[in-house]
């Protein structure tokens, strides 16, 4: 897809102008590609791809109406990568809920870069697009609890964006953070969610969502202590969560051959399981949503 230097003429083609809408297929699979495009240069902090991704994210959710949460969707902070001095930038939005009890839900959209492009397309342009989306169908089924939309930027570089925003957050007000991190493709039909581990009370949702089968197996694990680089508890923005007792999931594939490569591109992507693990994803956002999570 060709980056338009106005991108309000994304955002047309994406969701058009009119009043919000449930988001078909073709518009999320839409999302992740110009998330991974050439024009967005692999989303690396600093450079001119990582500003046309958060403008573009900006745009999405003042096109949904999402708030911000101070007077702007940019949440700035500094961020040491290498012998860089960087501004980072978070992008946060709400979906005010009946209840003022925080659901976070979150996916990275900053990558990795070295002079050549990586485009990310997996590791997360998937996990953002996936947000979007989700944003999206609560605008339209107002929830039951606040639903706080965290586009973290510096995740490659230390979860710094993730650790800046968990800081500023009262961690009694948020009952569960929902990641996503590489959600878009995986040679045996399966996506992993990690979490339950530590938070038992997770499982029977995690269990029903499984149940009504989207055309993927849910497998829960990867958090286990102990297990090196199997455990994934802190391998993601979710960490951050965790580390102040705040419950989390994270829904993630296995590391592929592409995994931080260059060739994490769009045409690699198995946009039918994308799309159906997506669907699960909001399936289970949905059915927690309904319920209050005990810390």
């Amino acid at each position: 897809m060709k980056f338009h230097s106005n991108i309000f003429l994304v955002i047309a083609f994406v969701f058009g102008f009119d009043q919000v809408k449930a988001q078909t297929k073709e518009e999320l699979i839409s999302t992740l590609q110009l998330l991974s495009s050439q024009e967005m240069g692999g989303r690396y902090p600093g450079t001119v791809g990582h500003k046309r991704a958060r403008e573009y994210i900006s745009a999405q959710y003042r096109q949904l109406g999402l708030q911000p949460l101070t007077d702007s969707f940019d949440q700035k902070f500094q961020f040491q990568s290498g012998r860089e001095r960087l501004i980072g930038h978070n992008l946060i939005g709400m979906i005010k809920g009946e209840s003022d009890r925080i659901i976070v839900i979150s996916a990275h959209y900053d990558h990795l870069g070295n002079g050549r492009i990586y485009f990310g397309a997996d590791d997360n342009a998937s996990g953002v697009a996936a947000l979007l989306y989700i944003a999206q169908y609560f605008k339209l089924h107002q929830p039951k609890h606040t639903l706080v939309f965290a586009a973290f930027d510096a995740e490659e570089s230390g979860l710094q964006g993730a650790r800046y925003f968990v800081s500023s957050l009262e961690p009694e007000s948020v009952v569960l953070n929902i990641n996503m991190d590489m959600i878009s493709r995986n040679d045996k039909n399966e996506i992993y969610v990690s979490g339950a581990t530590h938070y038992p009370q997770l499982k029977p949702v995690l269990n029903k969502v499984n149940k009504q089968n989207n055309g993927v197996a849910l497998k829960q694990g990867h958090d286990e202590k102990n297990t090196g680089s199997e455990d994934w508890t802190y391998q993601s923005d979710h960490g951050e969560f965790h580390k102040e007792g705040i419950p989390f999931v994270y829904f993630g594939v296995e590391d592929h051959r592409d995994y931080h490569r260059h060739t994490d591109t769009f045409d690699k992507i198995d946009t039918s399981f994308y799309h159906n693990v997506v669907k699960m994803i909001l399936d289970f956002t949905k059915e927690i949503d309904l319920q209050t999570i005990e810390q």
